[in-house]
């Protein structure tokens, strides 16, 4: 079957200077990642779903072999912390290091999060606020059902759960990661989102209390997938009960270059350990010049000349 191309354009985005249009030249967003794999664009289906969901799911983009050595390094991190010999184990250390700009990651925050003109080949447009390893299993230490936050079209500056969309262009905030490591089965303890509630307007009704309301929406997914959803989605952990494997999860938390949300930080070996482009996503916070090999006045600036 055969569809037609709707006619498109590109969003208007006002720059910083002059209401004059943000141009994004062709290659300016990164091409590659810190190991050199080029990065995975998203295409406009995933763009849509996103949007209109406020989550997105990339089933098992980890290699096999991969999964196995990451699963197991990460039950050392959740369990044997002491064996570890580091100050500060966590989803940046050993071979979990590489998830945090994995390329179909990369292409999806430097759709949805990204700062333009903070953007080079030596720098990612966003940064890093945390991460955590997570290890959940039937009858054990278990995610509480909380439910929480929501309606971020709506939320004030200075909050980072916020969501923001013009025709053809929208922006995250602040943005969940979770890499599953084992399959998760639907309603087995997966997380919990509502689908939409990052728009919101709208006072949540009393079924959000309940994890049976069929208000909630989850997934299921082999080993090696990706979840990514706006914080400012409504959504909660859940009872894990699928007993045929635990859940090992990696959550890792990502935000603009301008605004900290958390006091975490890795630690001066971790950050020596990462290659300058990774690094990048813990640089200083704030915007204005934020950026490595690139020219943020003329990105950010109203004339089409370098000065």
């Amino acid at each position: 079957m055969s569809f037609k191309t709707l006619k498109t354009q590109e969003p208007f985005i006002v720059n910083k200077n002059l209401g004059s249009t943000l141009q994004v030249p062709e290659g300016h967003m990164n091409t590659h990642n810190a190991d050199g794999l080029p990065i995975v664009e998203l295409n406009q289906k995933q763009k849509y779903d996103f949007d209109r969901k406020g989550w997105l799911l990339f089933p098992g983009v980890i290699e096999k072999e991969d999964v196995e050595e990451m699963r197991e390094f990460a039950l050392r991190v959740a369990n044997e912390r002491d064996g570890l010999h580091e100050d500060n184990p966590c989803g940046l250390s050993g071979p979990l290091q590489k998830l945090i700009d994995h390329p179909v990651l990369i292409g999806f925050l430097n759709e949805f999060l990204a700062y333009v003109s903070a953007v080079s080949q030596e720098s990612y447009g966003f940064r890093m606020e945390t991460s955590h390893v997570f290890h959940r299993g039937v009858g054990g230490k278990q995610g509480k059902f909380s439910p929480h936050n929501g309606s971020g079209l709506f939320r004030l500056p200075g909050d980072s759960h916020i969501y923001r969309m013009i025709p053809g262009k929208a922006w995250s905030g602040l943005t969940r990661v979770v890499w599953e490591l084992n399959p998760v089965k639907k309603g087995q303890g997966g997380t919990l989102v509502i689908s939409g509630s990052h728009k919101a307007s709208y006072q949540a009704p009393d079924s959000v209390m309940s994890p049976d309301s069929p208000i909630w929406d989850t997934y299921e997914c082999p080993a090696g997938s990706l979840l990514v959803f706006t914080e400012s989605l409504t959504h909660s952990a859940d009872q894990w009960t699928n007993g045929e494997n635990d859940r090992v999860a990696i959550f890792n938390l990502y935000n603009t270059l301008a605004v900290r949300w958390n006091d975490w930080l890795p630690t001066n070996e971790q950050l020596e350990s990462m290659p300058p482009l990774r690094r990048s996503l813990f640089r200083s916070v704030h915007a204005g010049g934020n950026v490595e090999g690139g020219d943020f006045n003329w990105m950010s600036g109203p004339y089409e000349e370098r000065e």
